[in-house]
Order: structure tokens, then sequence, then C-alpha cells
């Protein structure tokens, strides 16, 4: 069996021990402080790095460190994610996860017991109703919000067109955007093949955007704006022609 295969055999084994016999029970109930489940959540998150034999550079996180409350936005590519999230992820700040995450047994109740809001987006009133009570809670205890806007995992080596609701709810609140960009994990993870090897993910925290004196009729130029910004960063720090096709990662057969 290919070094890679057996790595991930075996992470995915040692992962499911480490939830199923000791995250889980850490995390005794919805009444502990969000802020709480999330320091317990992010050491052993953080921890899995050593194993997956990953090293992250990050460029300015101290962008991130604000007083105030922000939309923070990312791009999304696995669940490797998670441990890059919890490399850079700021205090008080709660995350936006469609309502389907919170079904994925010990992984969705990890989730919960984080704080994290969960969005129905088959139920688009509902999910209305959910972002404006994030958007008056954002701005009365002064919180950031973490949101994917490509709305689902993409690892084809480039960013998908971004969904409104983040923007949305940045100009609803009158609140900054903030844009975390990650690498492409192709170099080392290959999610058709399932090959994994170690690597380098670097991160870049891009320049506040404001939105203060914008309106609903914005959101277009301000999402264009920053799936713009991000994805020049992605190709750039990726080191990726910005013509790129689907990205190539380890194992996998070139395009003919």
């Amino acid at each position: 069996m290919p070094e890679g295969s057996r790595l991930k055999r075996s992470l995915q084994l040692t992962v499911r021990l480490v939830l199923r016999c000791r995250l889980v029970p850490s995390l005794p109930c919805r009444r502990c402080s969000p802020e709480f489940n999330k320091s317990i959540i992010s050491w052993f998150v953080r921890s899995f790095k050593y194993a997956y034999g990953l090293r992250f550079e990050i460029k300015g996180r101290g962008k991130l460190e604000v007083d105030h409350p922000c939309v923070i936005i990312s791009n999304h590519q696995s669940i490797l994610d998670m441990m890059g999230l919890m490399e850079i992820l700021p205090p008080r700040c709660m995350q936006i996860a469609k309502r389907e995450l919170l079904f994925l047994g010990p992984l969705g109740l990890i989730m919960y017991l984080g704080g994290v809001v969960f969005i129905n987006r088959q139920r688009s009133s509902t999910a209305m109703t959910v972002m404006a009570d994030v958007g008056e809670r954002l701005v009365r205890e002064n919180l950031k919000v973490w949101i994917y806007p490509e709305g689902t995992r993409n690892d084809n080596g480039d960013l998908l067109p971004f969904k409104k609701g983040a923007f949305h709810l940045a100009i609803q609140a009158q609140v900054p955007i903030i844009p975390v960009v990650y690498s492409s994990f192709s170099s080392f993870y290959n999610s058709r093949t399932k090959l994994f090897t170690s690597g380098t993910v670097k991160v870049e925290v891009l320049d506040a955007i404001p939105t203060r004196g914008l309106t609903v009729t914005d959101v277009p130029k301000l999402m264009d704006t920053c799936h713009q910004a991000m994805r020049t960063t992605f190709f750039r720090i990726s080191k990726m022609p910005q013509e790129n096709g689907d990205a190539v990662g380890p194992g996998a057969q070139p395009a003919q």
C-alpha cells in the first residue's frame, strides 16, 4: 500500500478514536461556554497537524486581532480546513455552516458544542431569519463571524463563485469583511485518489474591506471585489498560473 494511503487510513482511525473516546466526553453539555469548548477543540485539532506532517505559514495574522465586529471569509477545500481554521481562529468568533454537517456524528456534535450556527439552505426564509439574528448578535455582542462563501468544499484548483449570504450580513451589520486565503492542498493531498503526503499550507490574511455606507444594491460589486482579491492571492501563494484548471494532486495523472 502506498505510504500516503497508509498514513491517511491510520490517521482516520486515530481521529475517530480521539473524537469518540476523549474529545466528546470532555465537552459535557451545551451549557458550557462555547469559548471554553472551542479552546479544547482547537487544542485537539491543531495537534493533528503534527501527525499529518503539515506546516502552516501565516501572513497577516494581526489583521484578525481587531476589537470590533467583522465578517471573516475564506476559501474551502476539504476537511483539512478545520486545522487551518484553528491555527488562526480569533477569540469571540462564531462560524456559519450548512445544516447537513450537524448530522455527521461526532463532528456534528463537536461543531454544535463549539457554538457553530447551522443554516438550512433548503429553506431560504429560515436561513434569512437565522442570518438576520447573527447580524444583530454580531454588533450587540461585539463578535466576529467566519463564513465559507463558496458554500461547499472545492478542490478543483480554483475558487467557486461566491454566494451572497456573507456579503448581505456584512452590509446589514455595517461591519468590514476580512478575507483569509489558504493555498492549494493539491501538492500533498488528492481527494480523487485518496493520497496524502506531508506539506506546507500558506495562509494569508488580506486587508479589511469596509462596508460602511453600502446598501444591498452594492452586494454584487462587494462580492466581486472580494472574489477577485482572494482568487489572485490563492494563485500567487499556491504558485499556480491563474488560468489553472483542475489541480493535480500527489499520485494523480496529468491531464492529456
